[in-house]
């Protein structure tokens, strides 16, 4: 199974948020980061603002930073949001006819099926925080400053 380059570079995103806390990320320092197009993180960050991942804010010191906290934020919801399908196989494409001779008895189709699904129960089990732990080495290697130290 193969993730495309949109969920790629959408959890990359994520997690750059996630690390990046409250503070304001724009496009055009994620794309630096990862050195990645910010075509792409445009067309993502839209797609996920609407969907509710995030929440942007237009103006002159505007930017974009995760909706809620990243402990509630499961990576299979991530991935879900971002493939088009999970069809393994052409006669797994949603409205696919008949495809192939041996469709009406075949199992392959079903044990491609229950495969895509145990590699989105794997993702299920992390949230985006998961991801981002430790979180200073990524900073550090995001080049994202140090995060103020809080005191409870």
């Amino acid at each position: 199974m193969r993730l495309t380059v949109y969920s790629d570079y959408a959890l990359r995103l994520m997690m750059y948020l996630a690390l990046n806390g409250e503070k304001l990320s724009t496009i055009s320092e994620i794309a630096d980061a990862y050195d990645i197009s910010k075509a792409h993180l445009m067309k993502i960050t839209h797609e996920l603002g609407l969907k509710g991942f995030i929440e942007t804010v237009r103006g002159r010191q505007g930017g974009m930073r995760l909706a809620r906290d990243a402990g509630k934020i499961g990576v299979g919801d991530i991935v879900r949001a971002s493939e088009p399908d999970f069809a393994i196989v052409p006669c797994m494409e949603e409205g696919a006819g008949k495809i192939c001779a041996i469709q009406p008895a075949c199992v392959l189709k079903r044990a491609l099926a229950s495969a895509a699904a145990a590699f989105l129960d794997v993702l299920d089990g992390y949230t985006l925080a998961d991801l981002t732990r430790p979180s200073v080495p990524l900073r550090n290697l995001l080049a994202l400053p140090d995060l103020p130290i809080t005191t409870a």
